[in-house]
């Protein structure tokens, strides 16, 4: 393959979640909400605060897959407001279901944990997020979730 995609570590953050209001299994699966606390971005071009304004949809389907849906804000540490929303998907093995159930840790790589974050900004500082192409892989620890973030370039 001539030029294949790199990836470039963007930034890794973290967010910290309420406990789940759990909707229920339902026509599509067992759909759980957490809101977000609060949490924090670092890396090299990209670094601030996860505010606690947003909210962690997860839809865990008859698969065993659970299917997200995120959106969050962040200020960074020069006063930029981005909005960042993402999907992607987590196999609920039993590892992860002690995580969410806040008995254990999962670490990167160790389940099938990967989203596509979008930022969007108005912020002319930070524009150049606007038109990245981005994949992150997740861990999950008691009401906290863990993401790196790579530029596909």
């Amino acid at each position: 393959m001539k030029n294949p995609p790199k990836l470039e570590l963007l930034c890794e953050y973290y967010a910290t979640l309420k406990p789940p209001v759990v909707v229920g299994s339902g026509p599509y699966g067992m759909r759980q909400i957490y809101d977000v606390t609060g949490g924090e971005v670092t890396g090299e071009r990209l670094r601030g605060r996860v505010l606690p304004s947003g909210a962690d949809w997860i839809l865990v389907g008859s698969d065993g897959v659970g299917r997200l849906d995120v959106r969050a804000a962040i200020e960074t540490h020069d006063g930029a407001n981005l909005y960042v929303s993402y999907t992607g998907v987590l196999h609920m093995t039993e590892k992860v279901m002690q995580a969410v159930s806040g008995g254990a840790k999962t670490e990167f790589g160790e389940t099938y944990f990967y989203v596509s974050p979008r930022f969007e900004t108005g912020d002319s500082r930070y524009a150049w997020l606007n038109g990245l192409f981005l994949v992150s892989q997740g861990r999950l620890g008691p009401l906290r979730v863990e993401y790196r973030v790579f530029e596909v370039r």
